[in-house]
């Protein structure tokens, strides 16, 4: 069996001063990084995604833009892959699962963002295709929603979402945890 991180979107326009900043993406990318750490030490596959927005209109990760790149925090080394996809599932129309595949794959370690769009989406397929889900929750971020006239604050949107993946999409755990299974 083996388990690769996968990084979904951890992108410049979410961090402070981007064009679609999310709460806690420093902390999240912090926990990002500290998984990417210990995947790097292991020797154990990492893969990225990297969302372009491509519709007309679209305000952030704009192709072209500093804040399309991935942060720099998490950037990918040499020899990782870096996957671009145009929707929320990182499956539709990418060849993710064609590369988790010929690497021998069969879990994943997921972290990045937004909680209740690309995270939840690609966990979601993941699982559907058979993958083992392990979501690092302190390693993703997402932002306030407004529903019906309230506003939802983002550590609401983020635990009602985690919640909803727990059973039976992923095993959702904080960052450190899921470095400890590594060892197990």
């Amino acid at each position: 069996m083996t388990t690769a991180l996968l990084l979904i979107d951890i992108q410049n326009d979410y961090f402070p001063g981007g064009s679609m900043a999310l709460e806690r993406m420093d902390e999240a990318a912090a926990s990002a990084r500290m998984l990417l750490d210990a995947f790097r030490e292991r020797g154990m596959p990492v893969l990225h995604l990297r969302h372009l927005s491509v519709r007309p209109g679209a305000t952030f990760f704009v192709p072209g833009t500093k804040g399309a790149d991935i942060n720099a925090l998490v950037g990918p080394a040499s020899g990782e892959k870096v996957i671009e996809k145009n929707f929320p599932n990182g499956f539709r129309a990418t060849k993710l699962f064609d590369e988790l595949r010929a690497a021998g794959v069969d879990g994943l370690v997921i972290a990045g963002a937004m909680s209740h769009m690309c995270v939840d989406a690609t966990v979601r397929a993941a699982f559907d295709l058979g993958f083992r889900c392990t979501v690092a929750e302190d390693a993703c971020a997402t932002r306030a929603l407004e529903f019906n006239g309230a506003t939802l604050p983002a550590n609401q949107v983020h635990g009602a979402f985690m919640a909803a993946l727990r059973v039976p999409y992923a095993s959702v755990v904080r960052a450190r945890e899921a470095i400890a299974a590594l060892n197990h």
